[in-house]
């Protein structure tokens, strides 16, 4: 026991040891003032960050993603057809694509896939 405490604070010694070591070796020095900006992505920071945004660029994008997060909640289904009786995966699928149909018809009534403005 005496033995296994002693190899727990060697070890614990010379990962401080180790972690110390790469602090001090990994410091850098080099100032830079493109480096030092708070943007380093090509924004000027003295302009205002409000600019026009279109927002039909966000609901399509918010479109693609519920109909890829539905895609990936269909997948599953194949795999379970194994495990539980097909009549009963069957419906359950065409009732949550019937859904997806639906939602997609409400969308295309909204004008919400028209890309004209």
């Amino acid at each position: 026991m005496l033995f296994m405490f002693m190899f727990s604070i060697i070890i614990m010694m010379i990962m401080n040891i180790l972690l110390l070591l790469a602090n001090i070796i990994n410091k850098k020095t080099f100032k830079d003032r493109e480096k030092s900006s708070p943007f380093e992505c090509g924004f000027d920071p003295k302009n205002s960050a409000r600019l026009p945004f279109s927002i039909h660029f966000f609901l399509i994008a918010l479109i693609f993603l519920i109909f890829d997060v539905e895609i990936t909640l269909i997948l599953p289904f194949i795999y379970s057809m194994k495990m539980v009786k097909f009549t009963m995966i069957l419906f359950l699928l065409i009732s949550f694509i019937m859904i997806l149909i639906i939602g997609l018809y409400h969308e295309w009534n909204q004008g919400a896939l028209n890309w004209s403005f």
